[in-house]
């Protein structure tokens, strides 16, 4: 029995935020020093990020607000509302996404129906409230209510790893199970101007959006590649706890993300990856640009610097997760689906293409996962394919 990724889907808010006039808001904000306006203009220059997407339409320059709560584009001030007021527009705005991806992805999958999800594994570090988005996934797609529902939070941008590594779980235990795993991150809801370095750092990274997929042992009909979700490993670095952090503050939560995180990365990657490859020998002991696809979290652009420097990767097999950091930011816990599914859109000729999955974030945890991109399941003599059923033509 393998458990297999059968659908993968994104979404993002409307508003679009083009990197160099985010830079020129940030450098000209008030109370700055001239170092931090050194570094507002340093870190958002080389982040590799030319748009992203945040639920705060005030952010964006074409707005004109008469009260104003984030930004004033009058004044051209960034403001400061208070934890409880960011967490309120998370509730609301945050919940459209979780709906949206979630409703993608279940469209997405062949051969299943809302009636067919067993369980329901949200995911999100920006924001809380309860009922939770677990709750209003069921409710807005019209699952069973009887759903087995369940929330991870905060625990930062590696988050897609346990939910995931939970779904096969779920899936080991129960053959029968199908489960629906959605990710939303509003990170830009705790943007604030500071001359904090890793406040300025977080400032130019991160972003907003969702990615939900639909997992299961299922045989089931498919005319789309799927991910076949094969081993899953964790592993603690052992220093790094002060170097990557997330914590809640009266203005938003506020990122620690020191610049020797890459450092750190560089350092202990190779012993990262150890656990994991061990656990197959047709790609253990063999250099790591043997394996076709890398999913890295961008965290960064240094970071996959020194990824592909470390393990000697090619160009072209740190595209995915380049291109997501550079059309889409950080977006935490989701940005690293994202990645999967550019690999997953990518061209394919079918059999079997390996996929090594890395992500990042507090204590310095460093999730890791082994995959397998396997070609279309549709058996040979059908046709054509209704929702929810084959329909099976004899040849």
């Amino acid at each position: 029995m393998t458990v297999t990724l059968r659908s993968l889907e994104t979404a993002v808010p409307p508003t679009v935020l083009v990197q160099p006039q985010v830079r020129d808001v940030f450098a000209a904000q008030p109370g700055l020093t001239r170092l931090g306006v050194r570094l507002v203009n340093t870190c958002f220059d080389s982040s590799a990020i030319d748009i992203r997407y945040t639920a705060l339409e005030e952010l964006t320059l074409d707005q004109d607000t008469d009260a104003p709560v984030f930004f004033d584009g009058r004044t051209g001030q960034l403001l400061r509302p208070s934890t409880k007021v960011r967490n309120e527009i998370f509730a609301v705005e945050a919940t459209k996404l979780f709906i949206e991806a979630a409703s993608k992805a279940l469209e997405a999958c062949e051969g299943i129906t809302a009636a067919d999800v067993t369980h329901v594994i949200t995911v999100s570090c920006t924001g809380f409230y309860n009922p939770g988005p677990d709750y209003k996934v069921v409710r807005a797609l019209g699952l069973d209510p009887a759903v087995q529902r369940y929330h991870l939070g905060f625990m930062g941008c590696y988050a897609a790893f346990p939910a995931l590594r939970a779904a096969k779980a779920f899936c080991d235990a129960d053959p029968n199970a199908v489960v629906l795993v959605v990710s939303a991150e509003l990170c830009s809801l705790h943007v604030r101007s500071s001359n904090n370095p890793d406040t300025i750092m977080g400032s130019s990274l991160f972003a907003d959006g969702a990615a939900a997929a639909i997992v299961s042992a299922r045989e089931l009909p498919s005319e789309r590649p799927g991910i076949r979700l094969d081993h899953f490993e964790t592993v603690l670095t052992p220093v790094g706890e002060e170097s990557m952090a997330w914590n809640i503050g009266d203005e938003g939560f506020e990122m620690v993300l020191g610049t020797y995180v890459p450092h750190i990365i560089d350092e202990h990657i190779v012993g990262a990856l150890e656990p994991l490859l061990a656990r197959e020998p047709a790609v253990y002991g063999k250099p790591y640009r043997d394996i076709q696809h890398w999913a890295i979290h961008p965290g960064g652009r240094s970071i996959l610097d020194k990824v592909e420097a470390k393990l000697s990767l090619t160009e072209e097999q740190l595209i995915p997760a380049r291109e997501t950091l550079r059309n889409y930011g950080n977006m935490s816990s989701a940005t690293v689906m994202f990645v999967l599914k550019h690999i997953l859109d990518q061209p394919f000729d079918g059999g079997e293409e390996r996929i090594c999955s890395m992500a990042f974030g507090p204590g310095l945890t460093v999730e890791t996962g082994l995959f397998t991109k396997v070609g279309a399941s549709l058996p040979a003599n059908a046709v054509s394919l209704e929702r929810g059923s084959a329909v099976v033509v004899p040849a």
